[in-house]
């Protein structure tokens, strides 16, 4: 687990209030109230919230300008989702006819910093990677956290869920794409990446959500691509979901693998704030990137 310093620990409290704060069952006043109350030794509240907060200053592992890779962005059409979607594409600079690609889908605020860093990171390792914004209707993902938050919840749930199907499609039949498609999604992502397996099973190859609840029991029935659950040991809310799942899966005779990792909180793969858990991190981008080597190239 990330500490802000190894002798103050942020108490798991702290982090469990985060949670509900980022998925909006309470507010920032009443999780900043819950912070001060905590009244841990050598840690203000001050300290703690901000360790919390994501700082996305920290979550840049490839430059924008790193030449092995080339970012841009583009607009796709979403005729049953918002009309028109925009993401983040970012291709290997290595000629090739053509590469496996793979959907990176955001949290619950819109394409930040960090996501857009991952996509850089898949790009680094020869898969053209695409991060759609589901705030592109409404201007796009602001630069604040807290504000994209709000702006999400404000759009339509199945619009959102249709945009994600349109960029699925439109990834897919990308002018390079070798016609295999990953998707890998975390939080609200990973929920997408689990739809997604259901909603264009002849579509994707492989999946892998990072701490995402399931899809609708109508499209788990659909399922074919092979899936990587990646979930963290201190995320009750996401992982009271699983046991079901899991039986659907095996009844459904899916190829599934899931990993459970140690000590770390929901967003352990965030390198932006203090739920960080870098060897954990580590690990499970890993076992990504292998999952996706196997099944997509």
């Amino acid at each position: 687990m990330s500490l802000t310093s190894e002798s103050h620990p942020i108490p798991q409290e702290a982090f469990d209030w985060y949670d509900e704060y980022a998925h909006g069952q309470i507010d920032r006043r009443t999780f900043l109230q819950r912070i001060a109350s905590l009244g841990v030794v050598g840690l203000s509240a001050a300290t703690i919230s901000s360790a919390l907060l994501p700082n996305y200053a920290q979550a840049e592992q490839v430059s924008f300008n790193d030449p092995d890779i080339l970012a841009t962005y583009q607009t796709f059409s979403s005729p049953k989702g918002h009309g028109e979607g925009r993401g983040y594409l970012v291709k290997p600079t290595v000629e090739k006819e053509e590469f496996p690609v793979v959907l990176v889908i955001h949290e619950n605020r819109g394409l930040n910093p960090y996501i857009k860093d991952v996509a850089r990171r898949l790009a680094k390792q020869g898969f053209i990677a695409f991060a759609p914004d589901a705030l592109h209707p409404l201007g796009g993902y602001p630069g604040n956290d807290d504000q994209g938050r709000t702006m999400q919840r404000s759009l339509e749930r199945a619009k959102i869920e249709q945009d994600f199907i349109a960029a699925a499609e439109y990834l897919h039949g990308h002018e390079l794409s070798s016609g295999k498609l990953g998707a890998v999604g975390f939080c609200f992502g990973g929920y997408i990446t689990n739809m997604l397996a259901g909603a264009v099973p002849n579509l994707l190859s492989a999946g892998v959500p990072y701490y995402g609840t399931p899809a609708d029991e109508s499209l788990q029935e659909k399922i074919k691509a092979p899936l990587m659950i990646q979930l963290a040991e201190l995320d009750k809310r996401v992982n009271a979901t699983w046991p079901d799942y899991e039986t659907n899966l095996k009844r459904l005779k899916v190829p599934f693998v899931m990993h459970m990792y140690e000590k770390s909180n929901h967003g352990f793969h965030n390198d932006s704030t203090a739920r960080y858990n870098e060897a954990m991190a580590e690990l499970s981008w890993q076992r990504t990137l292998e999952f996706f080597k196997q099944y997509l190239k």
